[in-house]
């Protein structure tokens, strides 16, 4: 059962959008307050660099607050944010030629047993997956970041990168697997 404070959150948040749609100067800065932590966190995961990830939050706050008119209470407010910063921070990988392989465009029939690893024995600290994660090959890191942390599901994936859910799922497996050996080696820098 929600409490009050949680039903009245997306009112309170709408009331918030409106009063941006009308020029009120307080209300956007209460909005980007309100965002900017998280969508920060959300591009840097997948950019990887803090400038970039600086970068891509301003040009989305940007554009958002462009196309107020333009939001139409379809999604929630930080979600119909998300996918813009999302969607900046995948132009950014690629202005940076980001290295997602098409798997048809290669020799490879199919992904080589490796040895498994049992992730139970692996113990995960936050921090550790944090640097790892960091380590992960652009390609990787994007679609591990927008699988796991973002929610994203292969299909949306391979949508949004503009690659086949193949190479979307092939990645996804290589970054999980790059993911376990670093920590599991400790390879951690």
């Amino acid at each position: 059962m929600q409490t009050f404070l949680e039903q009245t959150a997306p009112i309170l948040h709408d009331e918030l959008v409106e009063r941006c749609k009308h020029g009120d100067a307080k209300g956007y800065a209460e909005i980007y307050q309100k965002y900017a932590k998280a969508m920060y966190n959300t591009s840097l995961r997948i950019v990887n660099n803090t400038g970039d990830a600086e970068d891509v939050l301003q040009e989305a706050f940007v554009d958002a607050f462009g196309s107020l008119e333009a939001f139409q209470y379809k999604s929630t407010f930080g979600a119909w944010l998300k996918k813009i910063v999302i969607n900046k921070s995948i132009n950014q990988l690629r202005k940076r030629k980001m290295d997602l392989i098409e798997i048809e465009k290669t020799n490879v029939g199919y992904l080589p047993e490796e040895e498994s690893l049992d992730e139970k024995e692996v113990q995960l600290k936050v921090d550790e997956v944090k640097k790892a994660v960091k380590q992960l090959p652009n390609g990787y890191r994007t679609v591990l970041s927008l699988y796991l942390f973002e929610g994203y599901d292969h299909e949306e994936i391979a949508e949004i990168l503009r690659v086949s859910h193949a190479t979307v799922r092939t990645q996804y497996m290589r970054a999980k697997q790059k993911l376990l050996s670093l920590i599991k080696q400790g390879g951690l820098s």
